[in-house]
């Protein structure tokens, strides 16, 4: 239980953070967001606020934030239509009623002669049992809905729309996503920083395990190692040095406790690595240092360090150097969390560090439907001046993510029998 935990708590704040870059930014440049999404599928909760529906869906293999502009943009009312209209105070419209008028006593019937709810926000038409029968005409609100088999939608006015912004505006609203990610696994990080503290590089003895060799040779934390072997040590790193080439040798440490200089004879236990290699180790920890200075300056190292392992793990997958074995799906990310949960709860942090890092730098990828192929067409229509046409750019993303699709299938079977099969 404790796993499904940490994995729908991991997941979702991977999936919910990269998701709120792109709204941040979209609403930002004025960009109307009809939904933020966290999962796909059938809706589970869903909440109205400023303009944007969130919710909570079945499928929790990803999310995403609907922008007015990107899709086709609502109904076409043209001439003929008879519609119902809400007037404000001010004669404004605020309600276009599309079908079962009747349920609406405060709309007035309309039959349309020309309406524009993208650019004009101008409806025309003939309200009916006006004996005059004269053509009237009526501003649409810019926030003003459809209402459509009882369920209002927001129209969205042109300026709103994603393709009005600036090529800036609407690159930024899509990087935005990947970039939120290195934020988070930057601030995760801090946190273990400043929770955990920073291992030190001083030779001083941090805690011991009760099953260590140097538990059982007497050494205690805070000991001070001056020499091993008569060997000086300024470092922690010498200290990890020297018992790594000594398993199952004695080693005589020279240390200060208290003030007190002593020698403890301590045999190093072997442990034998995947490679089979044999080390030494003697169950210590290293000294730990806290600091919000030394906490960030981690956070940025440890960031660093993580993207460039992934992006040249991703550059082995390219050429063939892994198998598409390699990766994990869902069902692998579950697994690892599991074994991750039981070392604790720093392992698991950075464990959701590394995750996300990896979400963003997955993301960035020009593949099409991902937010690199969005940002590659970008790259494109800067070259050229203007745009690639949006069916053709639609179609090459709808595929791309079709073959996305298919990729989490194989891979996700491949999990189910690498772990249950």
């Amino acid at each position: 239980m404790t796993t499904v935990i940490a994995f729908i708590v991991i997941f979702g704040a991977l999936v919910f953070f990269h998701e709120l870059g792109h709204l941040i930014f979209a609403k930002r440049a004025g960009i109307l967001c009809r939904e933020f999404a966290i999962g796909f599928g059938p809706k589970v909760l869903s909440f109205t606020k400023n303009e944007t529906n969130y919710t909570i869906r079945l499928l929790p293999i990803g999310g995403f934030v609907r922008m007015a502009g990107e899709d086709p943009e609502m109904v076409d009312i043209k001439p003929g239509y008879r519609v119902g209209i809400i007037l404000d105070h001010e004669d404004q419209v605020q309600k276009i009623v599309l079908n079962n008028k009747e349920k609406y006593r405060n709309a007035l019937v309309m039959e349309v002669e020309y309406a524009d709810i993208e650019h004009e926000l101008l409806i025309k038409g003939y309200l009916e049992g006006d004996e005059e029968e004269r053509l009237r005409t009526f501003q649409i609100l810019p926030n003003a809905v459809l209402v459509e088999d009882g369920i209002e939608s927001q129209i969205a006015p042109y300026d709103r729309q994603f393709a009005s912004k600036s090529l800036g505006q609407r690159a930024m609203a899509i990087f935005a996503g990947p970039m939120m990610n290195f934020v988070l696994a930057f601030v995760v990080f801090i946190i273990i920083g400043l929770l955990q503290g920073i291992p030190a590089d001083d030779p001083i003895l941090g805690k011991l395990t009760e099953d260590g060799a140097a538990f059982e040779a007497g050494l205690k934390e805070g000991d001070i190692v001056h020499s091993i072997n008569g060997a000086e040590i300024s470092s922690w790193t010498d200290v990890v040095e020297v018992i790594r080439k000594n398993p199952e040798k004695e080693l005589t440490f020279l240390i200060d406790r208290n003030g007190s200089e002593m020698e403890i004879p301590v045999i190093p236990k072997e442990n034998k690595l995947e490679d089979g290699q044999s080390i030494g180790i003697i169950g210590v920890y290293s000294p730990m240092e806290r600091s919000p200075i030394l906490a960030v300056k981690y956070g940025a190292t440890e960031t660093y360090f993580w993207t460039k392992e992934i992006f040249a793990a991703v550059g082995k997958l390219i050429t063939g150097q892994f198998s598409i074995d390699a990766l994990s799906g869902p069902v692998g990310i579950y697994q690892s969390t599991d074994m991750v949960a039981q070392s604790g709860i720093y392992y698991l942090m950075r464990w959701a560090g590394v995750l996300s890092i990896n979400l963003g730098i997955m993301n960035l990828l020009p593949i099409p439907a991902l937010d690199g192929g969005r940002l590659l067409f970008f790259a494109v229509e800067a070259v050229r001046g203007k745009p690639i046409d949006r069916q053709k750019e639609g179609m090459i993303h709808f595929l791309g993510f079709a073959l996305l699709m298919l990729l989490m299938l194989v891979v996700t079977w491949n999990d189910i029998q690498r772990f249950f099969l």
